[in-house]
């Protein structure tokens, strides 16, 4: 690198690895490009609570520039990368621009994988981003609405039928909550349909729900579903979806909402840095988080690759991510100030959570199981906490108090118009 001039840091994608990275490093002598495609910090874990209309968009995520406003060495920029060039130390944008680099971090997440059967996509749309989390709000109130203006006693139950397929913590979130929907937040406010009828499924092709947790708390997690209302299919992977519904076996199930759930793929980024992937595209790394052969090309989040000391992977959870961020931070700090770098990166696990509705939820530290109200609290607290900044932690604190006494959920707006075509260029910002 030159010495006379500080380094050009490169960091792409503003998630939990790019922020935390970022953010790890003010007051370093570095010159810090922060690129997204997006100008905002989305707080993932909560994006179904926009989807299933208990939140705002601006509830769970914060403009990139208002974060980082005050850290006086970094640049954001509004932008999508296209590809890395290892030799020339440059990446290509894809409005044909290019920015260069002395050192790069790339975490740029991932995406939905619909395991080859990407005609699926049309017709059970994922849920990553914001975009994804309006259009889907719009998607489950709409049905409602067609519901009650459909004569035809079939037509009416294909509307009230919801299907999530993938039985983790998100498609278990999704589920819960759009029971509670159906039965309590909808009641008397339809005259031709009982919105507590509505089917609400949730498909998981394995042998139980929330596989990554011990499995008391998941068969806990499935019994307090049952509770709800949902019915949970286990061993049953989909074998096909369309506009009208979605085939289990030899069984076809009509549903004119399918949610996806059921698998993640890295970001097509990862393509671009010609290294060893893993099955699911994501970079195999170093123990200290870079590519091999180019130390100057670091990988983080959901991107990265990387077995733990017992074999397993670093989950693509957000805590990982953020101890991804600040590990890379650490290393490069040390490289700037030439001192010995970092052990090798340790994930350090700090539980498990999901919650499936209202009182109802489960938690996982160690030795520690919780389900039910206590692991709900315990929960809600968690998540209010890690919100970025305090206005977020105020509003959805206010938001939630307000729907735990009153079952009614603050964001049921559907936009565009009644014939089911959202507005031109996709759904807006709230």
């Amino acid at each position: 690198m030159p010495h006379d001039r500080p380094p050009r840091l490169l960091i792409v994608g503003g998630g939990f690895a790019g922020l935390w990275a970022t953010r790890a490093l003010a007051g370093a002598k570095l010159r810090i490009t922060l690129i997204d495609r997006r100008n905002h910090h989305l707080f993932q874990p909560l994006l179904y609570q926009v989807a299933t209309a208990g939140l705002s968009a601006p509830d769970i995520a914060a403009p990139l520039r208002h974060i980082l406003g005050h850290q006086r060495n970094v640049e954001v920029r509004l932008g999508e990368v296209e590809s890395i060039d290892k030799q020339s130390r440059q990446v290509r944008l894809r409005d044909g621009g290019t920015l260069d680099y002395d050192l790069l971090l790339v975490a740029s997440g991932a995406t939905h994988a619909y395991f080859g059967n990407d005609q699926w996509a049309p017709h059970a749309p994922g849920l990553k981003t914001l975009d994804d989390a309006l259009a889907l709000r719009r998607r489950l109130l709409l049905a409602f609405e067609k519901a009650e203006a459909e004569p035809d006693p079939a037509k009416k139950a294909a509307w009230l039928s919801f299907a999530i397929v993938g039985g983790g913590p998100t498609g278990v979130e999704l589920a819960g909550t759009l029971a509670e929907i159906a039965r309590h937040t909808l009641r008397n406010e339809f005259r031709h349909i009982d919105p507590a009828s509505a089917k609400v499924r949730l498909v998981e092709a394995g042998p139980r729900v929330l596989s990554s947790f011990p499995e008391v708390l998941s068969l806990k997690a499935r019994r307090q579903l049952e509770r709800l209302g949902v019915e949970v299919r286990t061993d049953t992977p989909v074998t096909a979806i369309d506009a009208e519904g979605f085939q289990l076996g030899e069984e076809f199930v009509p549903a004119r909402t399918v949610v996806w759930a059921a698998g993640v793929a890295a970001s097509p980024l990862a393509r671009t840095l010609d290294t060893p992937l893993d099955r699911a595209g994501r970079v195999q790394v170093r123990p200290d988080l870079t590519v091999p052969g180019h130390p100057d090309i670091f990988v983080a989040g959901d991107l990265a690759a990387l077995a733990q000391a017992d074999g397993r992977p670093v989950p693509g959870v957000a805590p990982a991510a953020k101890q991804m961020g600040k590990y890379v931070a650490a290393t490069i700090r040390a490289r700037l100030e030439q001192r010995a770098a970092p052990p090798p990166f340790r994930y350090r696990d700090q539980g498990n959570l999901a919650t499936i509705g209202r009182m109802a939820a489960i938690v996982h530290m160690g030795r520690l199981k919780l389900s039910g109200l206590l692991a709900w609290w315990f929960w809600l607290a968690a998540h209010v906490f890690f919100l970025i900044g305090f206005r977020n932690r105020l509003v959805v604190l206010l938001n939630w108090a307000v729907a735990y006494w009153s079952y009614q959920r603050s964001a049921r707006i559907i936009f565009g118009d009644v014939d089911g075509d959202p507005p031109e260029g996709g759904p807006p910002r709230e």
